[in-house]
């Protein structure tokens, strides 16, 4: 497909939060908005606890840029309760939130926790609770999905049943209820050569069609990727009773024109496809945007060459104007990443450079994670580096729209 990137648009662009490490540090997961209009996230480090490092923290940060502490982790003995809460939490309709952190727990291989909006935290499950190599999962960096059934559901980046992973673990996708009760619904390189994928990084999304898809950032069927050799990510639907169909391994042409390493979550579009993004492969190994069928066919619908951004860790998001948003990690004019649009067609805009004042970069830098479109139109997303203490930011951004006709 050929496709084309579009002038630099003017954008609103505000740094609501810096952060300074006790109030949090290294904010990996992009923020949800809740039913209070108010927004929650996570951040990886940070926090009241575990010396000047911090085991990382849930906030809540007001449209206006007022932040406050939710929760600090590792406030129990070793870390009972969790620590490193490297993914986002979601609202579940019970009014509560709900999340993950990769360390800590009973048997120190991360955690689900429920918190209430007031603070309270409950630790629903503690991984690696039935021994090494841990076959319920262990280290979920991922956020949960609430299913259409009241259950959520989510993955691990490590742990599982598998024997083929030639000594490391390749992950689950998992089942939970609001009340804890875990089942492992499947684990990934369950044959030789890990042809249905290993190391889901991000979470799910539940299609119209009642399945599950999501992405694995390597494992495939095809190996030839540049940077690693056991494989180069896929795309997969798993069934709610867990039969997985493994519908694309990237890296399927030499050079990997059509991307690699998906460690982003996929968005469902109102055209019933699926949107996601790479870090790598494309043209110049700087990483893709894709479009991907419910069977499987995908189309490359942009890739980066640097100057226009870089590793596009974080998903997409379809706003109500029916174009994609995104972040890049790294590239842009001055180094730092970009915030992004792309049509549906493949049209790519720029709409912030990152670090445009130079280092240490006021404005945020480094963003890996996804923008949440806010009801008051903007959208709001994370830096994990940059910010007056460089320990990563929160910002909130609209674009600037033009028309013909329109009265000043």
């Amino acid at each position: 497909m050929t496709v084309i990137a579009a002038p630099a648009q003017s954008a609103f662009f505000t740094t609501l939060v810096s952060f300074d490490g006790p109030n949090g540090n290294f904010p990996w997961a992009p923020v949800i908005q809740a039913t209070d209009g108010s927004f929650y996230g996570t951040t990886r480090w940070g926090g009241a606890n575990c010396g000047s490092d911090g085991c990382g923290i849930v906030f809540k940060i007001t449209p206006d840029g007022n932040l406050r502490t939710l929760y600090s982790f590792c406030l129990l003995p070793n870390c009972a309760d969790g620590n490193a809460p490297f993914a986002p939490v979601v609202q579940a309709a019970d009014g509560d939130l709900y999340g993950t952190t990769e360390g800590g727990g009973v048997y120190s291989n991360g955690t689900v926790f429920k918190i209430t909006v007031a603070g309270t935290l409950t630790t629903l499950y503690s991984f690696c609770a039935l021994g090494y190599p841990c076959p319920d999962g262990a280290g979920p960096r991922t956020g949960l999905v609430q299913g259409t059934d009241g259950n959520f559901y989510g993955t691990t980046g490590d742990g599982g049943s598998s024997n083929y992973c030639e000594g490391y673990n390749c992950g689950t996708v998992f089942k939970i209820t609001p009340q804890g009760a875990l089942t492992t619904l499947y684990s990934f390189c369950s044959q030789s050569g890990c042809p249905d994928g290993a190391l889901p990084y991000d979470g799910l999304v539940q299609g119209t069609d009642g399945n599950y898809y999501g992405t694995t950032g390597i494992g495939g069927s095809n190996s030839d990727c540049n940077d690693y050799d056991d494989g180069c990510g896929t795309v997969f639907k798993i069934a709610p009773n867990g039969t997985l169909t493994t519908l694309y391994s990237f890296c399927s042409q030499s050079g990997c024109p059509d991307g690699a390493y998906p460690f982003a979550g996929l968005v469902q579009s109102t055209d019933g496809n699926f949107y996601g993004t790479t870090t790598g492969g494309g043209t110049t190994d700087n990483g893709t945007l894709f479009k991907i069928t419910p069977a499987g066919a995908l189309t490359t619908l942009y890739r980066f060459d640097g100057t226009d951004g870089s590793q596009p860790y974080g998903g997409l998001v379809q706003a109500t104007d029916e174009d994609f948003y995104g972040t890049t990690l790294n590239g842009g004019t001055y180094g730092g990443g970009t915030v992004f649009k792309i049509t549906s067609a493949g049209t790519l805009t720029t709409l912030h450079n990152f670090c445009a004042k130079g280092w240490p970069c006021a404005d945020g830098s480094g963003s890996e994670a996804g923008l949440v479109q806010a009801t008051d139109g903007f959208f709001y997303g994370t830096t994990g580096a940059g910010g007056a203490d460089d320990y990563g930011t929160v910002f909130r951004i609209g674009v600037v729209r033009t028309c013909a006709n329109c009265r000043p």
